[in-house]
């Protein structure tokens, strides 16, 4: 039998491994109890070799969805879908700007108001409708500067174009090309009138006002000197002041031509020019002796601006405030004066009769057959256009519903 070693003997024990001797002892160091085993030392000590192959392809498609945005020019679809998933808040969405509302019908109308058509009317409804309907109306306190320079148009569209939609923007300016500045190209809106007496009114009003107060007039035009106030109309004509001549009598028309130089020069020219952006731009040009009939088809084309505006506008207490904007001590001019006028405004006449009878195709397009008076005969110089017709038009409805739809596109 063998004897057991001591510690104070001459042979030293075998040592045992690390591993073996925690299994022994039981314990870790500290512990009283053997070491347990460690991972190797490395950068990512709580992850496995799984989780960090899972960590290098999620940066991986992030790389290559950044690329494909950029080459692109957008998120690629597995983004947008993620975007979604997680949510659409960012936070440009909860710090930045409020992003503009965009609104299934126009938001952004312009009513570039021509002088003495029945514009002040216009306005004293629109601010009842807009109290009424909740849209902005956007006026101007600049009434008698139509043309304006590059940086003028730039600043007033930047202007408009900033404004809390749905709004209407309504001043007395000739036609601005929004798109030519980068823009968006609002809804326009005008109404016109017979050019003769267009002219008649504006040139007694200059004079004497109207029923809104006996000094209007004067307010409006203080340096104007007695005898010129009290001008004969008729010598004014065949006398051949400056007031009543060319290119005075060329107003209209640069209302829909534009800010061009050519739109204030009397010729073809800006009469093309001024037609083709009604047909462009316009929602619809109507004719003052038929107002009713225009503020019907506001009412069907625009319902978020011109709901009930017919019957806001036969109110007996809105008739009394329309009736102070009426021109006083108006006096009409000799045939013989009359048909100089004429003469002196062949442009001004061929584009009205150009919008009135495209006025009239939509009013029979749209099945309005109101009563009208009689118009008085066109004078001699012009020549009847074929859109000039009394002959019923058969259209389809769906084209009338078509023909909307493209109108709420723009």
């Amino acid at each position: 039998m063998k004897k057991k070693q001591q510690h104070g003997g001459g042979d030293c024990p075998v040592p045992r491994p690390p591993a073996a001797a925690a299994a022994a002892t039981g314990g870790g160091p500290g512990q009283g109890g053997g070491l347990k085993r460690r991972r190797p030392l490395s950068l990512l000590p709580f992850l496995s070799l799984r989780d960090y192959g899972f960590c290098m392809a999620a940066l991986l498609l992030f790389c290559l969805g950044s690329l494909f945005y950029q080459l692109n020019g957008g998120p690629p679809h597995f983004l947008l879908d993620l975007r979604h998933y997680l949510g659409n808040s960012t936070y440009l969405d909860d710090h930045g700007p409020p992003p503009q509302k965009v609104l299934p019908f126009p938001s952004q109308v312009v009513y570039n108001r021509v002088g003495k058509c029945g514009s002040r009317t216009v306005v004293l409804l629109l601010r009842i409708l807009s109290e009424k309907h909740g849209f902005n109306l956007v006026t101007s306190d600049i009434h008698n500067k139509t043309r304006l320079t590059k940086n003028e148009q730039m600043e007033l569209i930047k202007n408009i174009s900033t404004a809390e939609q749905p709004y209407l923007f309504t001043r007395h300016v000739h036609f601005l090309n929004f798109s030519r500045f980068g823009g968006d190209q609002p809804v326009y809106i005008n109404i016109i009138r017979d050019p003769v007496n267009r002219f008649l009114s504006n040139y007694f009003f200059r004079r004497f006002g109207d029923w809104r107060g006996e000094q209007n007039h004067m307010i409006r035009t203080p340096s104007m000197r007695q005898e010129e106030r009290y001008l004969d109309i008729n010598v004014c004509i065949l006398e051949n002041y400056p007031e009543c001549s060319n290119p005075r009598l060329f107003y209209i028309i640069p209302y829909f031509c534009g800010q061009h130089p050519r739109c204030r020069e009397p010729g073809e020219w800006a009469l093309e020019r001024a037609k083709l952006n009604v047909n462009e731009n316009f929602l619809l040009v109507g004719i003052l002796e038929e107002l009713e009939d225009v503020l019907l088809l506001l009412e069907r084309f625009l319902p978020h601006y011109f709901k009930d505006v017919l019957s806001i506008y036969k109110n007996p207490e809105h008739r009394k405030l329309g009736n102070l904007t009426v021109t006083v001590k108006k006096t009409v001019p000799s045939p013989e004066a009359i048909q100089i006028l004429y003469q002196r405004m062949r442009y001004e006449y061929e584009f009205y009769y150009y919008v009135k009878e495209q006025f009239h195709l939509l009013k029979r397009k749209f099945g309005l057959k109101s009563h009208i008076r009689k118009p008085r005969p066109r004078p001699e110089f012009f020549i009847p256009s074929p859109l000039e017709t009394e002959e019923p038009i058969d259209d389809e409805e769906e084209d009338d519903e078509k023909w909307l739809e493209d109108i709420y596109k723009r």
